[in-house]
């Protein structure tokens, strides 16, 4: 397969169920980083897989308080990197939790691009042509994640 790899969806439905559709996949220690502008979805394809993962309670950006930890069937590391300095990511500890027992899905990834040595997998967002229509482009970075193909192909929207 080659990457970057498209999806698309049609709705804010569709993108949370794509979401739950893609947590099935992940393990401890899978580390997703989300890129795209503000409003394109990146919080709603991570409440769908913060749902699909079995957290009950709300998810919302963290954008003010840097990160949440939501308990699910596994540990989830939500970070949002929008409001921090790159060179306040040693800061933040999150080696710990990259490399830890959960899942950390990392909004706004590309503000660390030089700082994020981890591999993972690298989702980027933008608008589609309809109101509420997203291009999702999927790209491993310095990782191998061998259902990614098959299960990006199932895709409907593809």
């Amino acid at each position: 397969m080659e990457y970057p790899f498209t999806v698309f969806t049609n709705n804010t439905g569709q993108t949370k169920a794509f979401g739950i559709r893609l947590a099935r996949h992940l393990a401890p220690g899978a580390v997703i980083g989300f890129e795209g502008p503000l409003g394109a979805g990146k919080t709603t394809l991570i409440q769908g897989i913060c749902e699909g993962l079995g957290v009950k309670e709300k998810v919302v950006s963290p954008t003010f308080v840097l990160m949440h930890v939501y308990q699910g069937k596994i540990p989830v590391y939500h970070f949002d990197l929008y409001r921090l300095e790159p060179k306040e990511l040693e800061d933040l500890g999150w080696e710990e939790y990259l490399e830890g027992k959960g899942v950390s899905l990392i909004e706004w990834v590309d503000r660390a691009k030089e700082e994020f040595p981890f591999p993972h997998l690298r989702i980027s967002i933008e608008y589609g042509d309809a109101p509420d229509s997203r291009k999702f482009s999927f790209e491993p970075v310095k990782a191998n994640f061998p259902w990614l193909g098959e299960f990006l192909q199932c895709h409907p929207e593809r």
